[in-house]
C-alpha cells in the first residue's frame, strides 16, 4: 500500500515538474510537447489519486493541446514551402477586382494617400517620376503599405488603353496574415522593388560623376 502511495505521489511532483517546465519554454512548439506530458501525467495522477478536478481539467487540456500543436505543425509546414515555392499572382487574383483604364488617365500621384495596389493586365503604363513603363504583369503600388507616410511615391499614368485589377490594403494585410505563401510572395515583390530603387538611384550617381 505504501509503494502504491508513493508511486502515486510520484507522478503528482513529475506533473508539477513538467507544468513548471512549460513556463521556462521561449518557443511555442516545446512548451506544448511539455504541456502534453504533464497532462498525460495528471490524467494517470488524477484518476489513481483520485483527483477528479485535476482529472477533468487535464482530461479537457490533452486534445487542446494536441489540437495547437497539430496546427503549429502545419504551420511551420506551410511556411517551409512557401518560402521555397515559386512566386506568381495566381493564389491573388481571386481577390482583385477589375479596373478599366483609359489612355492619359492617372491611377495615382506622388503624395497621394496609399489604398490599394494594382496588377497590369493589359494595356501600357508609366511611372512618371523615373520615366519608367510598365506594360502586363507587373504589380504597382505595393510599396505604399509600408512607406512611413502611407503616401504613393510616384505618379503612376495609363498610356494605352487596358485593363488592371486592384486590391485594397486591407485584404492585403488580412491575406498576409492569413496565408504564409502569400505572406512570402509580398515580402519578396517589397524587397526587389526596394532593390530596384537602390540600383537605380546608384546609377544616377555614377551618370552625375
Amino acid at each position: 500500500m505504501d509503494i502504491g502511495i508513493s508511486w502515486i505521489e510520484a507522478l503528482g511532483y513529475l506533473g508539477a515538474l513538467l507544468t513548471l517546465g512549460t513556463y521556462s519554454m521561449k518557443t511555442m512548439i516545446p512548451l506544448r510537447i511539455i504541456g502534453l506530458c504533464a497532462n498525460c501525467v495528471f490524467i494517470v495522477y488524477g484518476y489513481m489519486a483520485p483527483v477528479y478536478p485535476q482529472l477533468l481539467l487535464h482530461g479537457v487540456l490533452l486534445p487542446l493541446n494536441s489540437v495547437r500543436l497539430y496546427q503549429m505543425l502545419q504551420l511551420i509546414g506551410k511556411v517551409r514551402m512557401a518560402s521555397q515555392g515559386d512566386l506568381n499572382m495566381d493564389s491573388l487574383k481571386p481577390f482583385m477586382s477589375k479596373r478599366a483604364c483609359k489612355a492619359g488617365e492617372t491611377i495615382f500621384r506622388k503624395g497621394d494617400l496609399a489604398s490599394a495596389m494594382f496588377y497590369t493586365v493589359s494595356g501600357s503604363y508609366r511611372l512618371n517620376e523615373i520615366e519608367q513603363d510598365v506594360g502586363p504583369g507587373q504589380v504597382i503600388g505595393e510599396v505604399g503599405l509600408i512607406a512611413p507616410d502611407g503616401k504613393r511615391t510616384l505618379t503612376f499614368e495609363c498610356i494605352e488603353d487596358g485593363e488592371l485589377l486592384t486590391i485594397s490594403y486591407e485584404q492585403v494585410k488580412q491575406l498576409y496574415f492569413q496565408n504564409p505563401k502569400f505572406g512570402f510572395y509580398f515580402l519578396q515583390l517589397i524587397s526587389r522593388r526596394l532593390f530596384q530603387d537602390i540600383a537605380r538611384l546608384q546609377d544616377k550617381a555614377r551618370i552625375r560623376k
